[in-house]
């Protein structure tokens, strides 16, 4: 639904390392990275939203972002390789049913203490 999303970090290579682990099951990559981690690297899977981070002193304020998947099984994977790349459990993958039947999410939290959450809008296949 966006073009990209740029925010600061506080630690770049922990956050970098976090977020290409967490959304590899997206096919994300390093498509772009500045020379330093004040200019930061744009991941993205191929032809799609980019997601952009950079080193900043700054203390940002918290975020949620949301990444949509096409099954529970990238969900589940999500979750899974956030949590080995140092996320922080914030909602084990599962049904949200407060939201609708098929709300299949997971959320951690990132380096930064920012909520990020995977989701499936489709029914079990």
């Amino acid at each position: 639904m966006f073009d990209h999303v740029k925010f600061g970090v506080s630690d770049y290579a922990a956050s970098k390392a976090f977020y290409l682990k967490a959304l590899e099951p997206l096919g994300v990559a390093v498509i772009a990275e500045g020379t330093t981690p004040a200019q930061g690297a744009e991941l993205s899977p191929e032809g799609k939203a980019s997601l952009c981070l950079y080193q900043t002193e700054e203390k940002p304020a918290h975020l949620h972002l949301a990444f949509t998947a096409e099954n529970r099984q990238q969900v589940d994977a999500f979750y899974r390789g956030a949590l080995a790349a140092g996320g922080k459990d914030n909602g084990a993958p599962g049904l949200r049913p407060r939201y609708h039947a098929n709300y299949y999410a997971a959320f951690v939290l990132d380096p930064d203490g920012h909520n990020i959450e995977m989701v499936c809008h489709k029914p079990e296949a």
